[in-house]
């Protein structure tokens, strides 16, 4: 099982589609606030369709909090900053897998937290900014998921 970590969230359509991704997966979300959007947002539940009561949604008021409660949990940030690619990652059950907010991504005061060696990166054009969020995640999910042999999975 793996978790997956939205670190201030700001588009409800993004989550709801990561809430279904998270649904389908078995995977673990946490919402680390403060977010964008409440979460009965129309828009949040129109792109999770029904899946938010088949997700295990966690949340979270600060990243303070989220640190308290998940000390032993291994993180690895994804951000346009990083330099190893999201491939050289070797993923374990239980890990986390940390995404920043859509328009501004992780702070770089919490990617030197989490430590350079495993900040990763999806490659994209040079003259790219960066992907979508929900795709971003269901890549680095379904790559953590494919490293631990679709455990669970049909």
């Amino acid at each position: 099982m793996l978790n997956v970590v939205l670190y201030q969230p700001e588009i409800p359509p993004n989550t709801g589609n990561i809430i279904r991704l998270c649904a389908n997966t078995g995977a673990i979300l946490h919402l680390v606030g403060p977010l964008g959007f409440v979460l009965d947002d129309s828009r949040l539940k129109r792109a999770g369709l029904d899946y938010r009561d088949m997700a295990n949604v966690q949340i979270y008021k600060n990243w303070q909090s989220w640190l308290e409660q998940c000390a032993e949990t291994r993180v690895w940030a994804y951000s346009t900053r990083g330099k190893l690619n999201y491939t050289e990652a070797r993923i374990s059950g239980g890990d986390a897998l940390l995404f920043g907010p859509e328009t501004r991504g992780l702070p770089v005061e919490l990617l030197k937290q989490v430590g350079s060696e495993r900040v990763l990166r999806l490659p994209m054009q040079d003259n790219s900014r960066s992907l979508n969020l929900s795709n971003t995640v269901a890549i680095a999910l379904y790559e953590g998921l494919r490293q631990l042999d679709f455990t669970g999975l049909e």
